[in-house]
């Protein structure tokens, strides 16, 4: 069977009878934007000014719909958006995220899916991360966390420290980036922490050259280019790699599974904490959100 047929077989199917048809007014895209908190990292302040976490939001929602990049920045940056429908479990591909990844240039974001259990339209219920081919493998960290440090003047590297006991630095890379600061204007605390996963970084520097690679991850993970790639096998998308996610992935805190029939919101968070020298931190840029079925 051709790939294009068979994800949008596996996208359409559902097992889940109680769920109504969507009618043909639904997007098949994000329709809304309810929190951007990126990490530190050179693409953040680039080129936009935004003072409150709603501006925030609203650049982020802005840059999705013209499916122009939104920067995750470093480590444990995330978006959450939402859709104006539930997206159904079928067991296959329901959800697709467009990155920008490219051969060799792999910065995979690690995904949490949250259904709307008290109905008030929110994502303030339960997050469940999408299981990936790093879960539960020597290298992966659940519950790391790392703190970020306001640099004391423009120009300057942004401080880091983990729950790991370990330190280090976000690099200024003023020859590419020059913003004053790649900590996020809009957070106003002079240190924020970020929650989540940390996958292992792949990345290295081709000897005698100064050629950076990021490998890709096998699967389950958006900006990266795994056995779950879906570019090219859906053209009213657009632009911009594709990578299929699976509700039936969605796990509880000891990995099995969460069973859910349904979801409403989708978080997308930066997996690596890393250099690739002049290239500057491992970020995770994504351009949109779909519902796989409505395309």
């Amino acid at each position: 069977m051709p790939l294009i047929a068979a994800v949008l077989l596996a996208s359409c199917g559902s097992d889940d009878s109680s769920d109504e048809p969507k009618p043909a007014t639904y997007s098949a895209y994000q329709t809304k934007v309810y929190e951007y908190t990126p990490a530190p990292g050179q693409f953040i302040n680039d080129g936009y000014s935004l003072s409150t976490a709603e501006d925030a939001a609203a650049y982020a929602l802005g840059q999705l719909k013209m499916k122009s990049y939104v920067s995750l920045g470093a480590w444990g940056g995330y978006i959450v958006v939402g859709f104006d429908h539930s997206i159904t479990n079928t067991g296959g591909y329901e959800i697709g995220i467009q990155g920008n990844a490219f051969a060799g240039s792999n910065e995979p974001g690690i995904v949490w899916v949250m259904r709307d259990d008290n109905g008030n339209g929110l994502p303030d219920d339960t997050w469940y991360q999408l299981r990936g081919s790093e879960t539960g493998k020597e290298g992966t960290i659940e519950n790391y966390s790392v703190t970020y440090y306001r640099p004391s003047s423009s120009g300057q590297p942004v401080r880091w420290t983990d729950n790991q006991g370990h330190e280090g630095e976000i690099a200024y890379l003023g020859a590419y980036h020059s913003q004053p600061y790649y900590y996020p204007n809009w957070i106003t605390a002079d240190s924020y922490t970020l929650n989540g996963t940390r996958l292992e970084a792949r990345n290295y520097q081709v000897e005698g050259s100064q050629i950076w690679m990021n490998p890709a991850y096998d699967w389950g993970y958006a900006d990266n280019i795994g056995s779950d790639d879906l570019t090219g096998t859906i053209p009213s998308a657009g632009t911009g790699q594709i990578t299929g996610f699976k509700i039936s992935n969605a796990m509880l805190p000891d990995g099995t599974p969460a069973n859910l029939p349904s979801i409403d919101f989708v978080k997308i968070q930066t997996g690596v904490l890393a250099q690739s020298g002049q290239i500057g931190e491992l970020s995770t840029e994504i351009l949109s959100v779909i519902d796989l079925s409505l395309l």
